[in-house]
């Protein structure tokens, strides 16, 4: 990924040159609007006003039309997300066995709540509704590493360094 767009300030001339290598493989290829989306997610890491544009004009679709399709997923953002991601799993076996405490332990370490992101877009917290992992619960994930119950420590101890940083 490359870095991430911050919120405010985003110029389109920067960006349309920035995503021109992605929008030229998709131009007038209207079909090709997932990849295209995930592609331009995966270089901005969210999907700014400006950029949804710039697939439009691209694809030759309607900007209406490239916001339906992208706003039904739930894998495309549209504000800008943290260089980290942590996920809380919430399901019944995370739950009964402390994630919402965990949450509530998140949210006041880091300072933000759940479907958040830090100002300094240093870290996003979400909760899941299950990430399959039920014999591990409570499960919290980091960046993709799965921390269960007795890794947890691991993750205070990132979050406290993070604060030292």
């Amino acid at each position: 990924m490359g870095e991430p767009v911050p919120e405010r300030g985003v110029r389109t001339e920067e960006l349309a040159t920035r995503l021109e290598p992605i929008l030229s493989r998709y131009r007038g290829q209207a079909g090709g609007l997932i990849p295209l989306l995930q592609e331009v997610q995966g270089e901005l890491g969210w999907l700014p006003e400006e950029a949804l544009r710039l697939v439009a004009e691209a694809t030759g679709l309607t900007l209406a039309q490239v916001v339906g399709v992208a706003s039904f997923y739930a894998q495309f953002y549209f504000q800008p997300r943290g260089r980290h991601v942590i996920r809380v799993c919430t399901g019944t076996a995370c739950h009964i066995r402390g994630a919402p405490k965990i949450l509530e332990r998140l949210e006041e370490e880091l300072g933000i709540g759940a479907g958040e992101t830090a100002p300094d877009l240093s870290v996003t917290l979400e909760t899941v509704n299950c990430l399959g992992c039920c014999a591990l619960a409570p499960v919290v994930v980091v960046d993709e590493r799965v921390l269960k119950k007795r890794d947890h420590k691991k993750l205070w101890e990132w979050i406290r360094k993070r604060r030292v940083e």
